[in-house]
């Protein structure tokens, strides 16, 4: 796609938005504009032409009809805490804001469910689900800012997915308006469905590139009364990769297990409001361990298991969590270490995912990919089921270096996780900056298929244009020249 094959929006396209959203909910002017055109993805900035807040389906399927009758592209926005640049408008048009569907429709407590708007803040959701004793697991380090809906279009993970799993385990049915204005349900508000093809799994880390969901009905569980904590200093990094494969290997489900190298923890007290404990000069990685459930017995003896499991490696004093303010403290400074990588240095995010057995090699690679480059990074991550976020900090690093010479390097590290057997995102999608990457996992014949469902949905190529597929049509990895982003 290119911008030619778009209509810019006119006084008459503005018109008819106010004549069906209303007047305040039709928004162009420059400051709206602005904080539309970015979400949390490095240093980009591409502002839509409008931002409409629709508050019904009804609405949607309007816009969406016009501007697929008129073929003016329509980027679906959430709480823009993305990480691969999917909220961005790419190519102008509207912006679509899910921020006025933002009612939770109804909790079953009968059936453990729940049917909600997509502009419902996660954590918001969360809570209001334990009220009522149930359980809601996928919980990304934005969750106190993004919307279920970017979960939803991203297939968001967050640290207890290595127990839980991740948000398409937990999407039973969505209500989705097409391009053409349609609107269909693609699922059934039951636990077991052969019905078909499974419509609800495709639309579930789409990216808002097939359609714009309106209603989401999530599974629920019993939420566990009790969860155990220790966090582990390591000697040897590598090492601390390692003992999560063994952790696994003993029977033990852990509700997270979490890996954070030497520069990401420092980084993460560096920016904390508080210093809750010291990094000693020889750790060079923490590991968080915790367990939940419904028997504090049963989840004393895990905890030790897993203690023990520890010991026979070079870690230094673990810090046992015994309250829940001393387990907050703990996962605030592991959720704020995206952050503090971004106050620190211009940086970019890879999420990398490999089977777990392979973290230690794939960690070696990233620090010496980092020595022969000349950059600085921060690995992080989801190591229970081997997502590991690698944070490529600019610091010092030249413009010209850091534009021409860094885009290697990244070539060569998702090579690596190719060949260990891993793929370039776990959980924040590929939105427009991994797009070039894609014939590294995939082959032509593959990204056709793909290419071809999106025609199928989307024939005039509108919802969320200039995501997921390269610009150009890609030979094999090994005869394509490795492309410069700027």
């Amino acid at each position: 796609m290119n911008p030619a094959d778009f209509k810019k929006i006119t006084h008459e396209d503005l018109q008819f938005f106010k004549l069906k959203l209303g007047e305040e909910y039709v928004m162009h002017d420059e400051e709206s504009l602005l904080s539309h055109g970015r979400d949390e993805t490095e240093d980009i900035t591409m502002p839509p032409e409008v931002v409409l807040s629709p508050e019904n389906a009804d609405q949607v399927a309007h816009i969406l009809a016009y501007c697929n009758e008129n073929k003016i592209p329509v980027t679906a926005r959430g709480g823009g805490t993305g990480l691969s640049g999917g909220a961005i408008p790419v190519f102008g048009g509207v912006c679509l804001s899910a921020k006025r569907l933002n009612k939770i429709l109804e909790i079953d407590e009968d059936n453990f469910q729940v049917v909600t708007q997509p502009g419902v803040i996660t954590e918001v959701l969360q809570n209001a689900v334990k009220e009522k004793g149930l359980y809601y697991p996928p919980d990304p380090a934005s969750r106190g800012t993004c919307f279920i809906g970017g979960n939803i279009a991203e297939n968001s993970g967050g640290p207890r997915a290595v127990k839980y799993g991740v948000v398409s385990d937990y999407v039973l049915n969505l209500e989705v308006v097409l391009p053409s204005g349609e609107i269909i349900r693609t699922g059934a508000n039951v636990l077991k469905n052969t019905t078909g093809y499974n419509l609800t799994q495709l639309i579930v880390g789409s990216e808002g590139t097939l359609g714009f969901v309106t209603e989401i009905v999530l599974k629920l569980l019993p939420h566990p009364k009790h969860d155990k904590l220790l966090l582990v200093p390591f000697k040897d990094a590598l090492k601390a990769a390692e003992a999560v494969a063994e952790i696994a290997k003993s029977g033990i489900s852990p509700s997270a297990l979490e890996f954070m190298d030497r520069d990401a923890v420092f980084l993460g007290l560096k920016y904390a409001n508080e210093k809750f404990f010291e990094l000693e000069e020889d750790d060079q990685a923490h590991l968080i361990a915790e367990v939940d459930g419904n028997d504090p017995a049963q989840l004393d003896l895990e905890i030790e298991a897993i203690y023990h499991i520890l010991q026979s490696y070079p870690t230094g004093e673990m810090l046992y969590a015994g309250t829940s303010a001393e387990k907050e403290k703990i996962w605030k400074m592991r959720r704020s270490i995206g952050e503090a990588v971004k106050r620190e240095s211009l940086y970019k995010e890879e999420d990398t995912v490999v089977p777990r057995f392979q973290l230690p090699t794939l960690l070696a690679f990233v620090k010496k990919l980092g020595r022969e480059y000349g950059f600085r990074s921060a690995c992080y991550g989801h190591a229970g089921d081997g997502n590991l976020h690698v944070n490529i900090l600019k610091g010092d690093m030249s413009d010209e270096k850091w534009r021409h010479e860094l885009p290697l390097a990244i070539r060569e590290l998702f090579r690596e996780v190719k060949s260990l057997g891993g793929t370039i995102s776990g959980e924040h999608g590929i939105g427009m900056v991994q797009k070039d990457y894609m014939d590294i996992v995939f082959s032509p014949v593959e990204m056709e298929l793909m290419q071809s469902i999106k025609r199928v949905f989307d024939p005039n190529g509108i919802m969320n244009p200039g995501k997921i597929f390269p610009d150009k049509i890609f030979k094999p990895d090994a005869d394509r020249p490795d492309p410069v982003r700027m």
